[in-house]
């Protein structure tokens, strides 16, 4: 019957969602809370940059706010 099928769509849906759900909780992990920021365009790298000047720390993950700049 049609039903015979679900297992192997249940395991196939947990293999292919494993590894994106992995991936997004391991840069949350080793980047201080945050997911990790991707520059796809030259103006989001620019943007990541400015976060690393900013932060005093050398790391774009590291926000400081407004009483970091100068």
């Amino acid at each position: 019957m049609w039903y015979e099928i679900l297992p192997s769509v249940a395991i196939m849906t947990v293999c292919l969602i494993l590894p994106g759900v992995a991936t997004k909780q391991i840069h949350k992990f080793t980047n201080g809370g945050k997911e990790k920021r991707v520059a796809h365009y030259p103006w989001q790298w620019y943007l990541m940059e400015r976060d690393r000047r900013v932060s005093g720390t050398g790391r774009y993950f590291d926000s400081k706010g407004l009483e970091n700049i100068h």
